[in-house]
């Protein structure tokens, strides 16, 4: 959430940050309720204190005599009158919480101003998209395709958009993970096991909630949420915890299945690997100290784009407009490798700045060195990279003549072959 001394202080400034941005948020009603919240706030601890005085009046009352037993009647009159106080100041913070959790996240100045994904700028781009194989082929028309990956029983065991990989395929992903993961080591990122179903409270420190409801399968039984990214459950490892400021910057990593009902989505070219509701991922977390966040950025995204290198895929990276950045992202890139056999850019990472909006909902603070006041820190996470579209692009700019895929030299200690698949 927002600062809110920020949005009492400059509520201009948070208006003209939400008008930037696609998310509706009507400030206005949440400035008028706020006002309402303060006065009742007020109200009840005026009570609390007439409560309190009439208490200590009646302590130094001779008991029996009439004015003690007046001060007993002032007494219960009072107690009822903060009872109610209480009560409605319980249901006024419930509606205010959730007025104030619809408040995006400011995005920071150097984001360009923009409507839709079309307004995104092309920052940098690596690779010869032209040197890819010249048998690429899209990845769903490669004969063996069907064999290594198996939609129909993936269907009949869950639903559209859960394959199932198999053989040599399952083992490429397996090298992929292992290759992501051990490069986040090298990198000074711990790894992290993390759950893959979360509470609300979780859902909602990182921002899934309330914005991305229709996106996550949820447990109606039990209250918890399948992950849409490990993001979720590795930024609430430090949830309602003070880290020491000589400890920042802490950097985890995390390998989770995702799971995203992908609503809304299916106008897209869904085909293949382009688009499933459950697929592997390695997330990069950080928590950061305010002034090095942007810092920390720029080298969350060389990491991501480090492994893209290795793997020999071209990219290009894209600074995501106001009017398409996340609701709770301050700056946010994305990372998009070329697909030769689609001939189309596929996106397989986003590194996204969120400032102190995270940590704000989750309580992560850092205590300064000179021991004042615990400070919010800033939070940060990147794919590190999601595993299919990446997966796309292999198979796509290394077939081969015989129809077979050459694995990319980095994989190949994880893989333990030099090709995949043959006609």
């Amino acid at each position: 959430m927002i600062d809110l001394k920020l949005l009492r202080e400059n509520p201009e400034l948070v208006r003209e940050g939400i008008k930037k941005k696609k998310f509706a948020c009507d400030l206005d009603a949440i400035l008028e309720f706020d006002v309402k919240r303060r006065a009742c706030v007020a109200e009840t601890e005026t009570a609390r204190a007439l409560l309190k005085s009439a208490n200590t009046e009646m302590a130094a009352t001779k008991k029996g005599s009439p004015e003690f037993l007046e001060k007993v009647k002032e007494l219960k009159v009072l107690s009822e009158k903060v009872k109610e106080l209480e009560d409605n100041m319980k249901e006024i913070d419930y509606i205010w919480q959730a007025l104030f959790l619809t408040i995006p996240n400011i995005p920071d100045a150097s984001v360009p101003i923009g409507k839709d994904e079309n307004d995104n700028v092309a920052v940098s781009q690596w690779g010869d998209v032209d040197s890819v194989s010249k048998f690429a082929k899209a990845h769903y028309d490669i004969p063996w395709f069907t064999h290594y990956l198996d939609f129909p029983r993936g269907v009949k065991v869950t639903g559209a958009g859960f394959p199932f990989y198999r053989g040599d395929m399952a083992r490429l992903v397996r090298a992929l993970i292992s290759f992501y993961l051990e490069e986040a080591r090298k990198n000074g990122y711990e790894e992290l096991l993390a759950p893959i179903l979360v509470n609300a409270e979780s859902a909602m420190a990182t921002g899934a909630l309330p914005d991305k409801e229709g996106q996550m399968y949820e447990d109606t039984r039990d209250g918890f949420y399948l992950i849409p990214t490990a993001e979720v459950p590795v930024t609430n490892f430090y949830r309602d915890e003070i880290l020491d400021e000589k400890d920042l910057p802490v950097y985890h990593c995390g390998y989770t299945p995702c799971f995203r009902r992908e609503a809304g989505s299916w106008g897209k070219d869904v085909r293949g690997l382009n688009r499933l509701h459950q697929f592997d991922k390695v997330e990069l977390v950080k928590w950061v100290h305010p002034e090095k966040s942007f810092e920390e950025l720029e080298k969350l995204r060389l990491d991501a784009e480090e492994l893209l290198k290795k793997l020999e895929i071209p990219y290009r990276v894209l600074l995501i407009c106001t009017g398409d950045i996340g609701f709770a992202h301050a700056k946010q890139y994305d990372l998009e490798v070329w697909a030769g056999g689609q001939k189309r850019w596929l996106e397989v990472s986003s590194c996204s700045n969120f400032t102190d909006f995270q940590a704000r909902r989750a309580g992560i603070r850092y205590r300064p060195r000179n021991g004042g006041k615990a400070e919010v820190v800033h939070t940060l996470n990147g794919s590190g990279l999601a595993v299919p579209r990446v997966l796309a692009a292999i198979l796509e700019n290394n077939l081969q003549e015989d129809g077979s895929v050459r694995v990319p030299l980095a994989l190949r200690p994880w893989y333990g072959d030099e090709f995949i698949g043959s006609n």
